[in-house]
């Protein structure tokens, strides 16, 4: 009897830092034989239930053992439509959102839904006057930079991988129910010097209360003198944030101490710390 091949359907309704690499961080190398991945998104857009109902319908033409909707705050219309119409046809969905979606998480639980939410998945400065397409992939370049070094990113792969082994081995998964805050998204980074700890901590932090800067810009203040000083101090925030989590890697980085866990080709996630050891 073959081994199964997992197959892994994300949709994207607009862009988080998490979404951005999802479906990298899964297959790192490209050499996984143990899953298959597609990719399908709206772009940009992601308000309107027509996006999400359109998305979920066209992913459901291919019949996936696993279903991530990927958006920024998912208690809108449209990446609600997409999870419940992959619900009415029985599917496995983990949601993966930013810090609004806190707001639902019983009601997804209850559901039957996984989820994991980043906390530190900030929103953008999306005021016209300031941002543009230059500043908006600068944002994001700088907010992969702390949810990859804190330990979001290696929380999102290590979730989804577990469910990914137990349907693999015909067990029904367990699918996440994590809100990634601070302390327990550190972990995840597995430091071993204790300053690179509390620096990945500050950069997860600061990243977080970006948001409740780029809110106040983009819906709270009304004149233009506000708001675009505001939402322009939030992305120097995240700037801050991803100089600190630079600082905590290069910390590991001096002792020798960097955590590696790359996918074996079967999926098998392994560990080295030295630069010059083998992952086992």
């Amino acid at each position: 009897m073959e081994d199964k091949v997992v197959k892994v359907c994300v949709l994207k309704l607009g862009a988080i830092g998490s979404s951005i690499m999802l479906e990298y961080l899964l297959d790192e190398r490209a050499e996984r034989q143990d899953i298959e991945v597609r990719v399908y998104t709206t772009g940009s857009k992601m308000f309107s239930s027509k996006y999400g109902e359109e998305l979920a319908r066209k992913a459901l033409e291919e019949d996936y053992d696993l279903y991530i909707v990927a958006s920024p705050n998912a208690t809108v219309k449209g990446p609600t439509k997409a999870r419940e119409v992959l619900r009415e046809h029985g599917k496995r969905v983990i949601v993966l959102s930013d810090a609004p979606t806190k707001k639902i998480v019983e009601e997804l639980a209850e559901k039957g839904f996984g989820y994991i939410i980043v906390t530190a998945d900030a929103m953008i400065g999306a005021r016209r006057e300031f941002l543009d397409p230059i500043e908006m992939a600068l944002f994001n370049s700088d907010i992969i930079k702390v949810l990859a070094v804190s330990g979001a990113f290696r929380a999102i792969y290590t979730e989804i991988s577990r469910v990914i082994e137990d349907i693999k081995r015909g067990v029904e998964p367990e699918l996440p129910k994590l809100v990634l805050k601070k302390e327990n998204t550190v972990k995840y980074g597995e430091f071993k010097n204790p300053y690179a700890r509390v620096k990945a901590m500050a950069a997860f932090e600061i990243a977080r209360r970006v948001a409740d800067v780029t809110t106040e810009g983009c819906f709270k203040v009304h004149e233009k003198e506000r708001y675009i000083p505001l939402v322009a101090s939030a992305h120097e925030m995240m700037r801050i944030a991803a100089g600190l989590a630079d600082e905590a890697r290069e910390l590991e980085k001096s002792t020798d101490t960097v955590v590696r866990k790359p996918h074996y080709d079967d999926g098998t996630i392994l560990y080295k710390e030295k630069l010059l050891e083998k992952p086992k």
